[in-house]
């Protein structure tokens, strides 16, 4: 079955006084249709970026420098800009992780929505009004009549979030992508979201690229988990899978840091040092400064891609072996 949203070799850079600088680099994944994909790591793993490319929305004087996005067969690189607007918003849609920053915040909620319909769709304000309304219901905004009146600082953070899932949904993408959807919101609101969510994906057949570094977020949404670390996947697999026997010394570390899992009265796991900037990054495995089971060759040479069945793809030279030192 082909994928609705094929990426490889995905490469995207920032210019440096020591030349470009690549955010992503060398990323490849599918998105099947009706599926949820979690792109899961760290800040600054490059998860956000990657999305960004993918809709060509990187900001400047970021570019995408190689590699290729398809969507249903075409490849999204080569479109005429005029193209890509009617494809992004259009067949995809996105779900940015800060509401308040997207939403202008001197004009009607309602009025950016029915700006968002009638650019994709030749429809009269009145029927554009009509589908916000709709759309306001379904996403269960209450009182959504009073509401499309509403400026962004009349409404609460988790309905600014469902103003925004609405104006992602105001064409009935085939691709939904969240980013960190629920951050910033309290528990309750979170989890009312969540639900939402998963209630659309599947009444409208959505596929959604789902970004997150809540791995509890992972566990109720996601069908496969792909976890980025440092620009680059290193784990890619079916979210019961992943979760229950992960493979990458990365993906290890993340679900021992899980509060939930801790060992009640001891301290909790971390991973220690943090995520290298790309001027930083090692020559080998990019993990291997802070990975504990790390041997000589992880820091000289970029492990490749092995499969160990169930739809699993790993990069690491030592998957299963012992600790052999601690984490820098």
């Amino acid at each position: 079955m082909t994928a609705l949203l094929e990426v490889r070799g995905l490469r995207t850079a920032f210019p440096s006084a020591s030349g470009p600088l690549p955010v992503v680099d060398g990323v490849s994944f599918d998105l099947n249709r009706g599926e949820v994909l979690a792109l899961v790591g760290e800040s600054g793993s490059g998860k956000s970026m990657s999305a960004l490319s993918a809709m060509r929305l990187v900001p400047k004087p970021g570019r995408v420098v190689a590699g290729s996005v398809k969507l249903d067969g075409e490849e999204l690189l080569d479109l005429p800009v005029t193209e890509m607007r009617k494809v992004r918003g259009g067949r995809m849609g996105m779900i940015f992780q800060e509401p308040m920053t997207c939403l202008n915040p001197v004009v009607r909620v309602g009025t950016q929505v029915i700006e968002a319909i009638q650019l994709h769709e030749p429809v009269s304000t009145a029927d554009a009004r009509a589908r916000a309304l709709e759309l306001f219901a379904e996403v269960g905004i209450p009182d959504p009549d009073q509401r499309l009146d509403a400026y962004p600082h009349q409404l609460s953070g988790g309905l600014k979030q469902r103003v925004m899932i609405a104006m992602a949904l105001s064409t009935r993408p085939e691709i939904l992508i969240a980013d960190e959807p629920t951050t910033a919101l309290d528990v309750t609101v979170q989890a009312q979201i969540l639900s939402l969510l998963r209630d659309l994906q599947q009444r409208l057949d959505a596929a959604i690229l789902l970004i997150t570094h809540d791995l509890g977020i992972v566990n109720e949404l996601a069908d496969r988990v792909a976890v980025m670390y440092a620009g680059r996947l290193v784990e890619v697999a079916d979210r019961e899978a992943l979760l229950s026997d992960p493979r990458h010394p990365y993906t290890q570390g993340l679900l021992r840091s899980i509060p939930a899992l801790a060992t009640p009265g001891e301290p909790l796991p971390e991973i220690a040092g943090v995520v290298p900037s790309p001027e930083q990054w090692p020559a080998g495995c990019r993990f291997s400064t802070r990975c504990p089971k790390r041997i000589e060759r992880c820091a000289a040479d970029f492990p490749e891609e092995t499969a160990p069945g169930e739809g699993r793809r790993v990069w690491c030279h030592v998957q299963d072996a012992p600790a052999t030192g601690e984490g820098a």
